[in-house]
């Protein structure tokens, strides 16, 4: 009896062409000092996955809420394709008021592209039972402009409440008056801008929050609330699971 040939194995092939591997999801941060605790989307610890970060120069929060984020497209758009051309295979940023250059930077780079948390918007209001509404937290309400809101199909008549009366996170995130951060006081800070919401609004049943650096103060704005709450963190762990599906 003879044996049967035994086909042999067939060969991989390791395909190349980028610099780095393995990090699917790029982030373009503004240029700032204060900190990044553990939930800020600048904080690497924060994701269960790895990113890439490209610091985008002269973008400070100050020009991006403030001013609109004036003249500094192009940057943006140059530091998006340079971290695609990196390994990136979808971009998000970290300021919820990059809503402004969602089109033009998918039209740039190719890739999916998701620039705010306000995205969240549409998504959220239809979970919600007749007579319910979205509202959104913002680092900045005098700033939040209705073209941030139509860029990314938020109806321009959503609630809306920001943080400038606070005592820390307004004035440390955008007005960069120190370096250091009492958490605690900006923890207060986004939960009595989330109280002042609910109450002018009752019909509020579920909060969306805009700033990227919110994330670490959401449970306790769920549980002053009593809504649910969805923030860059929600939004991106759900982005990222399309580039990476859960394997079963």
């Amino acid at each position: 009896m003879t044996n049967a040939a035994v086909p042999s194995q067939g060969q991989r092939i390791a395909r190349g062409g980028k610099a780095i591997y393995g990090a699917p999801l790029g982030i373009l941060m503004l240029e700032a000092r204060f900190p990044r605790i553990l939930g800020d989307m600048g904080n690497g610890g924060t994701w269960p996955f790895p990113v890439l970060y490209r610091v985008v120069g002269g973008a400070s929060p100050d020009k991006v809420v403030l001013k609109g984020a004036a003249g500094l497209l192009p940057d943006f758009i140059a530091a998006a394709q340079d971290i695609v051309r990196l390994g990136a295979e979808a971009i998000t940023t970290n300021c919820g008021f990059l809503s402004l250059f969602q089109r033009e930077l998918a039209a740039a780079v190719g890739v999916p592209v998701a620039t705010s948390s306000l995205m969240q918007v549409p998504w959220v209001q239809a979970t919600l039972p007749p007579g319910q509404r979205v509202g959104v937290v913002t680092v900045s309400a005098g700033s939040l402009t209705p073209a941030h809101l139509e860029k990314v199909g938020v109806p321009l008549d959503t609630p809306v409440t920001g943080t400038e009366g606070g005592r820390e996170f307004f004035r440390v995130l955008i007005k960069a008056e120190k370096d250091d951060m009492d958490v605690d006081l900006a923890r207060q800070d986004v939960v009595d801008a989330a109280l002042d919401l609910v109450a002018r609004h009752p019909e509020v049943g579920a909060i969306v929050l805009e700033c990227t650096n919110m994330p670490p103060y959401a449970a306790a704005v769920q549980a002053a609330t009593g809504r649910p709450v969805y923030d860059i963190y929600s939004m991106i762990t759900w982005f990222h699971a399309g580039l990476r599906p859960r394997v079963f």
